[in-house]
């Protein structure tokens, strides 16, 4: 079985993360699928970005939930990668770029999502694109729970580094894995299997790391680095 790559918050070791141009450089240099992190601003616009603030070039940061849409897009983010002046991105955004390079879309809900918000991001999701090709990921099992209510049909895959009681929960729920690759081991892949379910790991960049994902005959490898290695 040969796994999908997917560019873990875009191609992120070459270009600024969970932005329209590393959504953009994945899909050009061919991996499977692209993941994000969302988030929910002041007035309900869902946004792209990991950290719970968002980071400018003129050294400034802002709290993604303390402001609106407009004010977190009033200034260039802190972009080192590039020459590239970068706004931030969201989510309907990330959706169309998937949806145009037909990628994977592992879709990681940050903190608490209200039943609404859940409603909101899957419904546009099945607008923009398609929910066979949408993957919904959290820490947060209650998250997860009340998306499988919603869209019984959505993937859904717990976000964890290691395995413990919400791991093993998920055998029960028939939720997938997405864990740290440092915390898998075979015969944990082997039951998912076995049960039907999928599991991917996060986040491999070295060939040894790469390598190992590999061995443990997982479905999904996410990577900051994509190298002639991962494009065999």
């Amino acid at each position: 079985m040969k796994p999908c790559f997917i560019a873990h918050r875009g191609y992120s070791g070459k270009y600024l993360q969970n932005t329209e141009e590393a959504f953009i450089k994945a899909v050009e240099h061919g991996s499977g699928g692209i993941e994000t992190d969302v988030r929910i601003t002041k007035d309900g616009i869902l946004v792209v970005n990991h950290d719970d603030t968002v980071k400018y070039a003129d050294g400034t940061e802002l709290a993604v939930s303390d402001y609106t849409f407009e004010e977190l897009s009033q200034k260039p983010l802190r972009n080192k990668f590039t020459d590239t002046e970068i706004y931030i991105c969201t989510f309907r955004r990330y959706l169309e770029i998937c949806r145009d390079g037909n990628m994977v879309c592992f879709i990681e809900f940050k903190g608490h999502f209200p039943d609404e918000k859940i409603h909101e991001a899957f419904t546009l999701a099945a607008e923009v694109y398609d929910l066979k090709m949408c993957s919904l990921q959290s820490f947060d099992l209650d998250n997860l729970i009340r998306a499988h209510e919603a869209f019984p049909d959505l993937q859904i895959m717990l976000t964890c580094g290691e395995p413990d009681e919400d791991v093993y929960k998920c055998l029960e729920l028939g939720f997938d894995i997405d864990m740290a690759h440092s915390g898998i081991y075979k015969s944990l892949v082997d039951r998912f299997h076995e049960k039907g379910l999928k599991v991917g790991l996060w986040t491999a960049n070295q060939p040894h790391e790469l390598e190992l994902c590999r061995l443990m005959c997982v479905d999904y490898i996410e990577s900051d680095i994509y190298s002639d290695f991962i494009t065999e």
